[in-house]
């Protein structure tokens, strides 16, 4: 007796990869090290945070010398939305902020997880913003600044896939697929 198989097309999205989305050869690499910047930007200012290096941050007011990294920004905000920030003004506060500093860096320079480091450091760029209003603390523009920036390398990296060009963006979404850990 004949056996009849109706085969459906499979309704599985398929993986995609940064090939299918930037053709240029040249604008993948290039990608690639904005991603790379933008990670040790925030790979930076942990450390600097976390050591107290000298930068922007001194060896007295580093985190592991009980120095408070969110606590001290928090404090120096004089915007109109200075008492919205007062509920980060404190120690979870200190470590979400590093947290995100550390987890976006890592995320954006190894080239895995760039949408989350994308939504997550887009989010902090615009509690950054709102803190120092340049209309507010007298800054160069009145609408844009270089959080704005920021914010759309992390949203490009993401949406382009910039971590499969020098970093480990493949193998993760062999991984993890299109989903939202890509």
């Amino acid at each position: 007796m004949a056996t009849i198989t109706e085969t459906f097309p499979s309704t599985a999205p398929t993986t995609v990869y940064q090939e299918e989305v930037v053709t240029s050869a040249a604008a993948r690499k290039a990608l690639a090290v904005g991603r790379i910047v933008i990670g040790w930007t925030f790979l930076w200012a942990f450390v600097d945070k976390l050591f107290g290096l000298g930068f922007a941050t001194p060896a007295e007011r580093a985190w592991i010398n009980g120095g408070t990294p969110a606590q001290g920004f928090i404090g120096g905000i004089e915007g109109p939305f200075a008492e919205f920030f007062q509920i980060f003004a404190n120690p979870f506060g200190d470590v979400l902020f590093m947290a995100g500093l550390l987890g976006i860096g890592v995320a954006m320079v190894t080239g895995a997880g760039l949408k989350i480091a994308a939504a997550t450091g887009s989010l902090l760029m615009l509690f950054m913003y709102l803190a120092m209003i340049p209309v507010a603390v007298g800054g160069t523009n009145p609408i844009t600044d270089s959080h704005w920036i920021e914010a759309m390398v992390l949203i490009i990296s993401a949406v382009t896939l910039s971590g499969d060009t020098w970093g480990i963006g493949k193998w993760w979404a062999g991984k993890v697929g299109n989903s939202w850990l890509r």
